[in-house]
């Protein structure tokens, strides 16, 4: 068993233009601040890191580090979430998704999949430069669409697309093995890879890849009343990285799981800050630290009632009152009768 570390705070939905959120130094500062030991960055924004110089120059991300370091914590992961988003865009999601990409490529499908590989590949290699050993990503989405089964999906179309996804992604994974790094494909609704099925889905046509991880991130099982405890059992020797996010399953008689159609506030499912939600974090520290997960436990804010900065800061305590340092003996030792090989074979008749 290992003790998780902990904790971190996921930088993507605080970072802003305004102090302290609109620059590494200060937005590490007021992280570190409020209890954070650890931060993990959007790769996408310019405020916080220069993807470019990151994956050219080690002494820039030894920079970065020393900053980090000087506010009282460390980078624990990049992520290319939107840029990974982008691998794969069926086309119905082409407009939405153009916000993610450089403006240059935007309007152009074929660019835009090709920038975003190329991003991708610049984040596993400035994680190697950075000294980190995972990357958090989202997969894409080509079956999306397809979800639900009406009408009749065509026989081999899920399949061609998984076929695709695979495709596209193996050069990456074979850059990851290069990087060391293991890539953590956020297991989430509106990618590809949204449940334990659809990963070993993907994870037979990459050949079982050695890179190709999960970033667990219960509150997304319970939007889909999948055993997220289970999973942990399952899946734990490819869990990489951890996102402590909580949320709540409220159906009615009027809604379930798809929602209706609302807003965030008004769905039976909806995402809640750190202990304000049904997620069993208890259980969730206690299977990880069980297994020997050895990676961050880091919060990701999102909450559709709570202002964000009073849910990093409960977050953060929270976290930490949630770590289990592991024990170095066993409870019973002091009952220890000393015994021996010959002693338990005369305790066995066999002597």
């Amino acid at each position: 068993m290992k003790t998780i570390k902990g904790p971190a705070l996921f930088l993507a939905q605080f970072a802003g233009d305004a102090a302290p959120f609109n620059s590494f130094k200060s937005i590490t500062k007021w992280a570190g601040e409020i209890g954070y030991v650890g931060v993990q960055v959007p790769s996408w924004d310019a405020r916080l890191i220069d993807l470019d110089k990151a994956a050219s120059s080690k002494t820039y991300c030894d920079d970065l580090k020393g900053i980090a370091a000087e506010n009282g914590v460390e980078i624990t992961e990049l992520s290319t979430h939107l840029q990974g988003q982008l691998v794969a865009v069926h086309p119905a999601y082409d407009s939405q998704f153009d916000g993610f990409a450089a403006p240059s490529v935007r309007g152009n499908p074929k660019a835009r999949q090709e920038w975003a590989v190329s991003q991708v590949k610049k984040a596993l290699t400035a994680s190697k430069n950075l000294g980190l050993t995972a990357h958090a990503t989202f997969s894409g989405a080509l079956a999306w669409p397809y979800l639900y089964p009406w009408p009749q999906r065509p026989a081999g179309l899920v399949e061609e697309a998984f076929d695709e996804l695979a495709r596209r992604w193996l050069p990456l994974l074979n850059h990851a093995e290069d990087c060391g790094i293991d890539l953590a494909y956020e297991i989430h609704p509106g990618e590809d890879l949204h449940d334990g099925v659809t990963f070993e889905m993907f994870l037979e046509r990459v050949g079982n890849h050695t890179r190709a991880n999960m970033l667990y991130d219960p509150s997304h099982y319970v939007l889909q009343h999948l055993d997220y405890l289970e999973h942990i059992d399952i899946y734990h020797d490819r869990i990489r990285m951890f996102h402590v996010k909580d949320a709540e399953l409220n159906p009615t008689g009027r809604q379930g799981v798809y929602g209706g159609f609302q807003s965030w506030v008004n769905r039976a499912g909806r995402f809640r800050s750190v202990g304000d939600g049904q997620v069993d974090f208890r259980g969730i520290f206690s299977k990880l630290t069980q297994y020997g997960f050895d990676g961050w436990a880091v919060v990701e804010w999102e909450c559709c009632i709570k202002h964000p900065e009073d849910g990093a800061r409960e977050g953060a305590a929270f976290v930490k009152n949630q770590i289990i340092r592991v024990t170095e003996k066993a409870f019973d030792d002091f009952a220890d009768a000393g015994t021996d090989r010959a002693a338990n074979r005369r305790m066995l008749g066999l002597e």
